[in-house]
């Protein structure tokens, strides 16, 4: 794992907050989609939509000792972040997919990302299919060794909804339907599917917009400031002796 931070942290590009960007994440158990809506709309940033709503589905990574998981758990300030994504369909052809690595230092992130090979995901898919996708997609080097290093640890998807503030500065996306599949590196027969009812909305602006605007827009937000992510829920899910 030393080995594998050392490469993650020396190639990543450096972590300038000018050119990241704050993700504050809320959680919404206890109220009905259409409800959180009226809220989203009713704040004072006057959010629109933006893009077509559509599914994402992400494989997530962690080492064999699964560090990032526990990164999360403890609260640790900086975390780590490999997985590969992609927009449609679920199983089948993927042709499309992305490799992305993030590094986040408390509620502020940096994204770099790479274009895959395509593959199919279906129940023959194991780690060494992915390690060939990994090997054959033209990375750069120091890429292509994190990606080794590290083991698919969970499977997941969920439905989003994309929105704008009036003045362009502040996104803001709602998560729903959101479905969990346990992974490894051997043959993954993807049958058994963990539901989350909850509905994960986030807050997205550059740092350089952060003050009392964007104050006054997250205490508008009625909803329960959350520091977990869909990979800890996931995996909490998929992997209940660990998460105890």
């Amino acid at each position: 794992n030393n080995l594998f931070h050392h490469i993650f942290v020396m190639h990543f590009p450096p972590f300038n907050h000018s050119k990241s960007r704050y993700e504050r994440k809320f959680v919404v158990n206890d109220m009905h989609y259409h409800e959180i809506i009226q809220h989203i709309r009713n704040n004072r940033a006057a959010f629109s939509g933006l893009y077509e709503p559509r599914y994402i589905n992400n494989i997530y990574f962690d080492t064999n000792d699964i560090d990032y998981f526990y990164d999360n758990i403890s609260g640790k300030g900086s975390r780590k972040k490999a997985r590969i994504r992609w927009y449609g369909e679920l199983m089948g052809n993927v042709s499309t997919p992305v490799l992305e690595f993030k590094l986040r230092e408390g509620m502020v992130g940096n994204k770099i990302s790479f274009p895959l090979k395509p593959f199919t995901l279906d129940n023959k898919f194991t780690g060494e299919l992915i390690n060939n996708i990994i090997r054959e997609s033209n990375l750069p080097n120091w890429a292509e060794s994190v990606m080794l290093m590290l083991k698919p640890a969970l499977l997941n998807r969920y439905h989003r909804q994309y929105f704008i503030s009036f003045n362009n500065e502040f996104r803001l996306t709602l998560d729903d339907e959101l479905t969990y599949y346990g992974m490894h590196s051997g043959v993954n027969n993807f049958m058994e599917k963990h539901n989350d009812n909850s509905v994960i909305v986030e807050l997205k602006y550059d740092t350089k917009f952060d003050g009392y605007e964007s104050a006054h827009i997250t205490n508008e937000i009625p909803f329960r400031l959350s520091k977990s992510s869909k990979y800890v829920n996931g995996f909490e899910f998929t992997h209940p002796s660990i998460a105890t």
